[in-house]
């Protein structure tokens, strides 16, 4: 059973501060608090319960900011709760009324979360991090550029109008085609190659870091399948469709190595986690083509 979140009352000034402690509107958790859309999240979210009786979930924004800070600084399970309890700006980001000593949740209560909540919500969540992030260094940036104007001494207006608006040098063509800009080419079978051999990086790094032992990836059997495609001097639209189904079924294999290991409470490095969410969009795009 699920209950939803008024999350347009959980602003900044509602948090409950005890007397001496003196929290900055202009910290980064608050902002990234601010930029996620957490109703978005919570409509998919509550569609995994569907009866309406038994014991009451835990809110989403609970659930998601406590994977989202896990996931940022590689916490283990007992050690993110003793962050949570500790930061009022963490307490904040996922949602509580008000600072508070207690923890708000255990331990196991994160095993429940990973597995409900898959890798691709919080890498999307991520995304509105980021955009946040990007967003306020370049307000700063128009802040600094409007404090210090450029040197030079009072010119002339004719100088300032040429600045201004340069000359015409031409006519410039541009390729109406629209793709993400962090995705090369949506139909190059190369991509489904390059993303397999990213995620094979991905798990060796988490088995050398976490002790673990290597899955089976089939890595050179994925590497033959490929370059016996980029080597043919026919590629026809038959052999294409297949290459592209097998790399995806490699990718897919990949990708669900990684979810078990999110779900077991070992958390990617922010870096991979923006390179998982590329991946899974790539994935969901060449399923549709």
């Amino acid at each position: 059973m699920y209950k939803y979140t008024d999350n347009t009352q959980s602003n900044f000034l509602d948090f409950n501060q005890p007397i001496g402690l003196h929290m900055n509107p202009e910290n980064r958790w608050v902002k990234m608090a601010d930029a996620i859309p957490w109703e978005v999240f919570e409509k998919k979210y509550s569609r995994l319960f569907k009866g309406k009786n038994g014991r009451v979930a835990k809110p989403l924004r609970l659930a998601l900011g406590s994977l989202i800070i896990q996931t940022k600084y590689q916490y283990s399970d007992r050690e993110l709760v003793e962050q949570l309890t500790e930061n009022p700006y963490y307490q904040y980001f996922i949602g509580l009324p008000g600072y508070q000593e207690e923890p708000p949740i255990d331990a196991s209560t994160l095993v429940l979360f990973r597995k409900r909540l898959k890798m691709d919500v919080i890498m999307e969540a991520n995304e509105y991090m980021l955009d946040a992030v990007k967003e306020k260094e370049s307000s700063d940036k128009k802040d600094d550029d409007h404090n210090n104007p450029p040197s030079g001494g009072e010119g002339n207006g004719q100088d300032t109008k040429q600045e201004q608006f340069p000359e015409n040098k031409g006519t410039l063509m541009l390729d109406a085609t629209c793709a993400p800009s962090n995705i090369r080419y949506p139909q190059d079978f190369s991509l489904l190659n390059e993303a397999r051999e990213k995620l094979e990086t991905i798990i060796i790094r988490f088995c050398k870091t976490y002790g673990f032992s290597r899955p089976r990836m089939y890595r050179r059997i994925a590497r033959k399948n490929y370059l016996a495609f980029a080597k043919a001097k026919k590629r026809s639209t038959k052999k294409s469709r297949a290459t592209i189904r097998k790399q995806l079924a490699f990718i897919r294999r990949d990708i669900g190595y990684l979810e078990n290991f999110m779900q077991d409470g070992y958390a990617p490095t922010l870096k991979e986690s923006t390179l998982l969410l590329t991946i899974s969009k790539l994935y969901e795009q060449q399923q549709y083509m």
